[in-house]
């Protein structure tokens, strides 16, 4: 498998890792220019970018980089051990360590038309989309052209379907709450970010509930937002979709929900 192959398939897969990318170069260097290597979260490498003292400083570096997520460039001197005493080097790289982090995947169960309508606007909104259901013809490139994922399966198996990492946003759009009660348990077993389901209060209610005397937890239910989205008044599919997404964006980003509009102390004094 070949570099960005590689990268694709931990991006996919929601895997963690760093980048190292050597961006310049004077004098006498191991590497050129554009030389890079994969650092895994398990401390494993894939391709070299010199080797030595080197190296293994740009590993420990990148351990950081994977903690924190904030990239970084590094300048690594090469001494001429003939002259070390005069302090005259041979060379100098200058490497760029950056976090590869998942990309953020939307997956939406239940495809009916507000199904749709948030598979669509996740797509526009740069979400992998992944579109699962149980019913034939409900996941077909014709019926959700954005989805960039299709999965045709029994209720029971919709969490095992596709993975789900700590960037994966959970959107139940289904039809009842029986099959809410047959896929919740394994979501909750997830790191997803977000899980939301889609319903009045009541039959949230309902299957929190049912879901306790089953013997899940009451903190494991507080993870789930149900009625999912935000209070817009929306009423068509696209609406709904949109109220949706916007809550997901605001848990992505720590946003507050609230309106954002100020009034210039001009406008506030206007007004006395």
């Amino acid at each position: 498998m070949g570099f960005f192959e590689r990268l694709a398939k931990l991006e996919l897969e929601g895997g963690k890792a760093v980048i190292a990318t050597v961006i310049r170069t004077s004098g006498s260097v191991p590497r050129s220019a554009g030389t890079k290597m994969l650092i895994l979260a398990d401390g494993t490498r894939e391709g070299t970018i010199g080797g030595g003292e080197m190296e293994a400083g740009i590993i420990q570096l990148a351990r950081q980089v994977l903690q924190d997520g904030e990239p970084r460039i590094h300048t690594y001197t090469f001494k001429d051990w003939g002259k070390a005493k005069e302090g005259e080097s041979r060379g100098e790289m200058e490497i760029f360590i950056e976090p590869l982090n998942p990309s953020p995947k939307l997956v939406v169960i239940g495809m009916g038309h507000v199904g749709k309508a948030v598979a669509h606007l996740g797509a526009w909104l740069g979400f992998q989309v992944v579109i699962i259901d149980d019913r034939a013809g409900c996941t077909t490139p014709e019926a959700v052209p954005e989805a960039h994922e299709r999965m045709l399966c029994e209720p029971a198996d919709f969490a095992a379907a596709t993975v789900i990492h700590e960037e994966t946003y959970v959107v139940m759009t289904t039809r009842d709450l029986e099959i809410d009660l047959q896929v919740l348990p394994a979501l909750l077993d997830s790191p997803a970010a977000f899980i939301g389901v889609i319903g009045a209060s009541r039959r949230w209610e309902t299957t929190a509930a049912q879901m306790i005397e089953r013997g899940i937890p009451a903190d494991e239910l507080a993870r789930v937002n149900s009625p999912i989205g935000l209070d817009l008044k929306a009423e068509t599919p696209e609406e709904i979709a949109v109220s949706i997404l916007a809550q997901i964006i605001m848990v992505r980003g720590g946003g507050t929900g609230e309106r954002m509009a100020h009034s210039p102390d001009f406008v506030r004094e206007s007004e006395v």
